[in-house]
């Protein structure tokens, strides 16, 4: 029998976009300040995911300026099922953190959503964002024990799995939002040591590290 993969976990961290947040709302407040309607700006992030650009670089393909909009976080926006892994994982003795490609503020708002880890931290507050090793080298510090014992979960595999699993973290990709959708097709999907459809399913398996082998 071998062991759960997450028997010597210590601290779950999650990414915050379509991890715990749900981004449509934000992302369609910036189509209708671009004057383009939401169904076009998806299809235009689509194909930029799906050729690993940036998805800064969606404006210039649609050939508009970037709004200027103040998009807040709010507790509709958070997954159904976001606040209640967040505290029954903390309940269960995990060190719990919050850290993504964030701007400043975020963590302001995720705590005034109902967001309540040990930690949250964001990019613009570190200075630094994925995929740098740098920002899991934070991530570790931030949750006071080795890379070893985190696991990392999020729905990206080139800013969570790949760089989170080579700073020599356990990963676990969330498939819900738009990268998931196309990245979990690609053959690197499979270095994540779980991929499950919802917080809910994740909790379940991390419960069962508890009760011994598989």
């Amino acid at each position: 029998m071998r062991p759960h993969p997450f028997a010597d976990v210590r601290a779950i961290v999650f990414d915050v976009g379509e991890t715990l947040v749900d981004e449509t709302r934000m992302w369609s407040e910036l189509a209708r300040a671009a004057s383009v309607t939401p169904f076009t700006l998806m299809a235009a992030l689509g194909s930029i995911i799906e050729r690993g650009g940036d998805h800064r670089e969606v404006w210039d393909l649609l050939g508009v300026h970037r709004p200027v909009v103040d998009a807040q976080i709010e507790t509709a926006d958070l997954y159904p099922d976001a606040l209640a892994c967040l505290a029954g994982l903390r309940d269960a003795g995990y060190i719990i953190g919050v850290a993504g490609n964030q701007p400043g503020g975020v963590e302001e708002q995720l705590r005034g959503a109902g967001v309540a880890p040990d930690f949250i931290a964001s990019s613009a507050a570190w200075g630094v964002s994925k995929p740098s090793s740098a920002f899991f080298t934070r991530v570790s510090l931030a949750a006071g024990v080795p890379a070893s014992a985190i696991l990392y979960v999020g729905d990206r595999v080139d800013n969570d799995v790949l760089p989170a699993r080579a700073a020599g973290m356990r990963t676990a990709l969330i498939r819900r939002g738009p990268w998931a959708a196309i990245q979990s097709r690609r053959q690197e999907a499979a270095f994540a040591d779980v991929t499950v459809d919802s917080l809910d399913e994740l909790q379940r398996l991390i419960g069962r590290s508890r009760t011994g082998p598989d």
